[in-house]
């Protein structure tokens, strides 16, 4: 099977080790992503201003860019890309008046006309392949291992896009219960990691990333796994921080869901990339006999 794959541009600087770990694990299930040729960056953010076209410009053009390649449907990896492209599309498809305005703008492009599918690798991985066809690949049971499933914010709001149950999503846990993972469930599994706010409100996302992490830790959660590079950032730059301001703390890997599935198939540790981690994996990897050189 071959998917149309978006990127964006996090996953081709400091969130490697989640593209590369997936392409490669798709690759042994046997799913190659193809990824879009001209592809641009899809706004990052979505426009909360509803009489704002200009705005949704950017992620239609890269849903134009799938329909030139023939597909109907795109895979995205990144937490935010999913939301703000699939929030584009449902923006323009359920209002004929907004796609004729940002068609006729785009005059050089051909037409959008909501004809493409927006999924989460996540979904692939449910609906595609499923649990029990990726148990069978499995080489290196996570045996042992308890992560905790975060799951943040735009892979769950707005309840039109969510991927999962807005208030119990399980897809992500279900994921790394077929790879012989122990799942640890806590109560900050979709709260906000802060987002954006890391810029004007630090103090904020450092308050966030500890309710976070050390709900976590409480629940004797050995790792957290996620699949948004802005809350790998938050909740792994703040850790140094925590460690002085609360003496108790002594940090918490966390890992992209992707990592650990390359991981469970026997994939090379290369296409992981854990020196790209913000707190080493490897240590707890390898007290669990899970990380081979």
């Amino acid at each position: 099977m071959k998917l149309s794959y978006y990127p964006g541009c996090t996953l081709k600087t400091k969130a490697k080790n989640a593209e590369d770990s997936a392409i490669a694990s798709l690759a042994a299930l046997g799913i190659e992503l193809a990824e879009l040729p001209r592809w641009n960056c899809c706004g990052t953010v979505y426009s909360f201003a509803g009489d704002e076209e200009l705005h949704q410009l950017a992620p239609v053009r890269n849903l134009i860019r799938v329909k030139e390649t023939g597909s109907d449907k795109v895979v995205t990896i990144c937490s935010f890309c999913y939301n703000t492209l699939k929030r584009a599309d449902l923006l323009v498809t359920n209002n004929p008046e907004k796609m004729h305005t940002i068609n006729t703008f785009m005059e050089e492009e051909i037409d959008y006309e909501g004809d493409v599918e927006v999924v989460h690798l996540l979904e692939v991985l449910r609906d595609d392949i499923g649990w029990e066809s990726i148990t069978e690949k499995v080489q290196v049971p996570l045996t042992g291992l308890k992560v905790a499933p975060y799951y943040g914010c735009t892979l769950l709001r707005p309840q039109d896009i969510a991927i999962d149950d807005v208030e119990r999503p399980t897809i992500m846990g279900d994921l790394l219960k077929a790879l012989g993972a122990d799942i640890v469930d806590f109560p900050y599994a979709t709260e906000c990691c802060g987002s954006y706010q890391i810029i004007s409100n630090p103090d904020f996302v450092s308050q966030r990333a500890w309710d976070i992490l050390s709900s976590a830790v409480r629940r004797k959660a050995d790792a957290i796994v996620l699949s948004c590079p802005l809350c790998d950032a938050n909740l792994g730059q703040k850790q140094k921080e925590l460690m002085h301001t609360h003496s108790e703390f002594k940090g918490i890997p966390i890992l992209y869901f992707s990592q650990l599935l390359a991981l469970a198939l026997g994939l090379d540790p290369e296409v992981c990339h854990f020196e790209l981690n913000y707190v080493d994996p490897q240590p707890l990897l390898e007290s669990k006999e899970l990380f081979r050189h």
